[in-house]
């Protein structure tokens, strides 16, 4: 189904980008142990005990996590509407490699793995029970195409013990 199109409208601004997610989370300090402790975001700041604002490097803020209306919360039941996960993106397949290691030795249980063709994927859920996705993008020439040129979505298993051993050597400078 495709949404309604005002031939008049302006399409959004193609730079336009995620600038960062915020959560609902039930226990701060578990989500820091996960976020910071499992994927390895940095703690760029916490505003009393209430919200904590992580990243991956520098930037600002990738993803912060409230309490503000959730402390003790527990997960919307299933069947309702809202976030079905987050992603992020990693720059290598074998970065992804190393978080999938990562995950595995803090006894993270995958709920998928998917080769979409222009991305490989790896699912499961946080300590609140929100998806996340970690992926990383192929070169875009190396995406598949319909024959009109369009990108093709597709859902295939992805070999997770292949990617486990990817980047499992020292990467080189500039790779980390």
């Amino acid at each position: 189904m495709r949404p309604p199109i005002n031939a008049d409208s302006e399409p959004i601004d193609p730079r336009v980008r995620v600038g960062h997610v915020h959560l609902k989370v039930a226990d701060l300090e578990r989500s820091l142990a996960f976020y910071c402790g499992v994927l390895g975001f940095g703690l760029q700041g916490l505003l009393e005990d209430e919200a904590a604002f992580l990243a991956a490097g520098g930037y600002h803020h990738h993803l912060a996590i409230n309490t503000w209306e959730s402390r003790g919360g527990s997960p919307p039941p299933e069947g309702s509407t809202g976030l079905h996960h987050i992603a992020f993106v990693y720059p290598t397949r074998a970065a992804l490699g190393r978080a999938l290691r990562r995950l595995r030795a803090a006894g993270v249980q995958l709920i998928g793995a998917s080769d979409h063709g222009g991305t490989e994927a790896i699912y499961f859920r946080d300590p609140d029970d929100n998806g996340v996705e970690l992926y990383w993008d192929r070169p875009e020439k190396e995406w598949p195409r319909n024959a009109d040129g369009s990108l093709k979505i597709v859902n295939s298993p992805l070999n997770v013990e292949n990617l486990a051993s990817e980047g499992s050597t020292v990467p080189p400078d500039g790779e980390r």
